[in-house]
């Protein structure tokens, strides 16, 4: 769980966290990517009820990005079977879990993304009109520029499996809101498996830390550096 400025919100995403699936994960792991709210001092709340709790730390915030890579890295490190990224602010359920799970314990697939813009979660949910016109118009950009038929690119609900995690070379990508996205690409170019589940969301309190416009021109320069073979490359170096 990458966290910046939480403290408000991080509680109640793991109070939300379903109890038949908490007997099968073996370790939560947050990164305070430089956090200068109280943040920490939630964590450490949340440790007395939660004993399994690793908090790591960025002394300074260093980017969305730069948390996934030092969450994948442990995760690899410590030879975890399934790594289950959830966000700090709610905004994505921590009640569909043990669906989003099953594929990738029945080997139906390498990545699992919790997808807003199937079954109509992302109006239903609150997003924002101009947003969803946005992600709808990006999605189609990026159909078409990496051959695929997903229903959406953006969320930030990605569940690995070990077999993704030790042949993408993840560190080599984004430290900005576009890992994401880059992962996608990265599972699509080595050949690996990507499976889209409907998840709910939901528009309320949170604070993002997205600037939607750089993020739109982030991801034009993925499609751009798709189509001239960067990822290719880069990927296959391993």
């Amino acid at each position: 769980m990458p966290a910046y400025n939480a403290a408000r919100t991080i509680e109640g995403v793991f109070a939300r966290i379903p109890h038949q699936i908490r007997e099968e994960i073996t370790e939560y792991v947050v990164v305070d990517d430089g956090s200068t709210d109280d943040t920490l001092a939630v964590l450490d709340r949340i440790q007395k009820r939660f004993p399994q709790v690793t908090v790591l730390r960025h002394p300074e915030n260093k980017g969305y990005g730069a948390a996934e890579k030092t969450l994948l890295n442990y995760v690899r490190e410590k030879k975890g079977e399934i790594a289950i990224l959830l966000h700090s602010d709610g905004q994505y359920a921590p009640e569909k879990i043990p669906e989003l799970m099953q594929p990738l314990k029945d080997n139906e697939a390498d990545i699992v993304q919790g997808s807003r813009m199937l079954s109509g979660g992302a109006l239903r949910g609150g997003m924002p009109v101009y947003k969803f016109v946005a992600n709808k118009l990006l999605t189609s950009i990026e159909n078409l520029a990496f051959g695929l038929s997903l229903a959406e690119y953006h969320s930030g609900y990605m569940l690995y499996h070990s077999r993704a995690l030790d042949r993408i070379d993840f560190n080599a990508l984004s430290t900005s809101f576009d890992f994401d996205l880059e992962m996608i690409v990265a599972a699509s170019v080595l050949g690996l498996r990507v499976k889209e589940m409907p998840i709910p969301t939901r528009y309320e309190e949170e604070v993002s830390h997205l600037n939607p416009i750089k993020y739109g021109f982030d991801v034009l320069k993925v499609v751009y550096r798709y189509k001239r073979g960067y990822y290719h490359v880069l990927l296959e170096k391993r």
